[in-house]
């Protein structure tokens, strides 16, 4: 089945780039702690309880991990497609299956859309949203789901995930947490990708970075922007790009905090 409903666009639901990288990216040692953790987990339903419990900490205990335009290898045999892992209230889990409200969810419509996170209560004010897809977020904040955002996550050969995450608390901030929810759903991504497709014995990845790479990625993991990391290395921000752009490209990576997830993963930072 095609979730690919629109080709992609730029909405103002996304935010300005400097703005988006001071938010977006958790600090290093946040990282660190996660990729310690999941590195010793062989199992999806682990290492989606340690994401859950992440996410607890930081105030949204409600996730879900969905695999939007493939055929997901692993995923919890008690949820259908395209959902891969949940952890929902009971009875809004049963209604949202029941119902294939998959098929009208304008967070699964929306989510190949945008390349960065997005929250759900900014959804309609940028995007004409029909009645259906109004009453699933509707249905969705009654069942305790309040406050939600969904992190797209793109992988080779055009495939799209997403990693959703809500809180039973009024009082949540989403906008205020989205930097650390991010960057546990790229850490999260990545390594259910080793858990999912295992490597053989022997054939680990060995990448090779500059120094220059390996710096301006260590100030990425701090929260900093091109502009502050040219300041504090004393280079231009083009420079600054130029070197992380190197850097995703050697690490296969489509985005800056999963170029950051994946050189933790492979001891490169």
């Amino acid at each position: 089945m095609d979730w690919n409903l629109a080709p992609p666009e730029t909405s103002a639901i996304e935010h300005d780039d400097g703005e988006l990288a001071r938010r977006t990216e958790a600090p290093i040692m946040d990282l660190f702690s996660f990729t310690e953790c999941a590195n010793q987990t062989h199992s999806l339903r682990a290492l989606f309880e340690l994401l859950v419990g992440c996410a607890t900490k930081e105030g949204f205990s409600e996730v879900a991990y969905g695999a939007l335009n493939f055929v997901e290898p692993l995923r919890l045999a008690e949820y259908p497609p395209p959902t891969v892992a949940v952890k929902w209230p009971p009875d809004w889990c049963e209604r949202y299956f029941k119902r294939k409200y998959h098929a009208i969810d304008p967070v699964v419509r929306r989510t190949p859309m945008l390349s960065r996170p997005f929250l759900w209560d900014q959804l309609a004010d940028h995007y004409q949203l029909q009645p259906d897809e109004k009453r699933v977020l509707d249905e969705a904040r009654e069942a305790g789901l309040k406050h939600g955002m969904s992190v797209p996550l793109f992988g080779p050969l055009g495939r799209v995930s997403v990693v959703s995450f809500a809180s039973a608390s009024d009082e949540a901030d989403p906008q205020d947490r989205i930097g650390h929810l991010n960057a546990l759903a790229w850490q999260f991504h990545t390594a259910y990708g080793d858990i999912a497709r295992p490597c053989d014995n022997g054939c680990e990845r060995k990448v090779a970075l500059s120094e220059r790479e390996i710096s301006c990625l260590r100030w990425v993991a701090e929260g900093k922007s091109s502009w502050e990391i040219g300041k504090i290395l004393k280079i231009s921000e083009n420079t600054v790009n130029f070197h992380i752009k190197n850097a995703m490209r050697k690490l296969d990576a489509t985005s800056r905090i999963q170029a950051v997830v994946i050189a933790l993963r492979l001891n490169v930072l």
